[in-house]
């Protein structure tokens, strides 16, 4: 094959996965801003949602990027973030897991509420380098991993937290089995959501609520009534 040759199709997504550079991306596409429910954290974010979306639809076709949900402080990680931070005993000294962390929103007030260990949890390995750059910018010490912990047992935390991962069903169903079978074990299980569309509110009890600021550009409105939720034990 010619230098001038392009190589064969099926050959270029692996070569972009090679160069392609999670840090270097998240830094060229986000600025530092404070989430408006959180002003006391910063993280890396989109100022918009269509140009990132577009950027990552772009590389999508050549590393196998996935949607920038990591880009954006949603309402469930912000509400969940600001109780967390308002309420540190909920988590000092414990073992916490962030599950679908994101931007690392809720792991960092984790952090800063004093949690022994927190462990965020993506497996976009843009929001990962997201988290890294966001829980330095914060201070915070954590641990992250990219493997898809609801295809396995939970492993022993006595918290798990989940911010607005109840948007699609197949996905609902898999960490309500995950969480549920945790909560057998003895963790507490706490989740902001603004009732999603596959929220099982039955299984939950309410603990607080907040209007969030969001952008009309992926919400439905400019202020997003969300809840914090304790699950419930499943019945036998």
């Amino acid at each position: 094959m010619r230098s001038d040759e392009a190589p064969p199709p099926d050959e270029r997504p692996a070569e972009a996965a090679k160069s392609f550079d999670p840090l270097r991306f998240v830094k060229e596409n986000t600025r530092v801003l404070a989430p408006p429910l959180v002003p006391e954290l910063s993280l890396h974010l989109a100022e918009e949602s269509l140009p990132i979306w577009l950027k990552t639809e772009e590389e999508l076709h050549k590393a196998n990027i996935d949607p920038p949900y990591w880009a954006f402080a949603w309402a469930g990680g912000q509400a969940l973030a600001r109780y967390v931070l308002d309420h540190p005993e909920l988590v000092a000294n414990k073992r916490v897991l962030d599950l679908g962390a994101g931007s690392g929103l809720v792991a960092i007030a984790v952090g800063r509420g004093g949690a022994s260990a927190v462990m965020a949890s993506d497996v976009d390995p843009l929001a990962l380098a997201t988290i890294s750059l966001n829980a330095a910018l914060n201070g915070v010490t954590l641990e992250t991993t990219g493997l898809d912990l609801l295809a396995a047992p939970p492993e022993r935390y006595d918290v798990i937290t989940v911010g607005d991962l109840f948007y699609e069903a197949p996905l609902a169903r898999r960490v309500l089995a995950f969480i549920d079978e945790a909560s057998a074990t003895g963790a507490e299980i706490l989740v902001g959501d603004p009732r999603r569309s596959y929220f099982p509110v039955d299984r939950f009890e309410k603990l607080a609520e907040y209007s969030v600021p969001v952008t009309r550009q992926l919400e439905d409105a400019e202020t997003k009534k969300t809840a914090i939720w304790r699950l419930k034990p499943a019945e036998a």
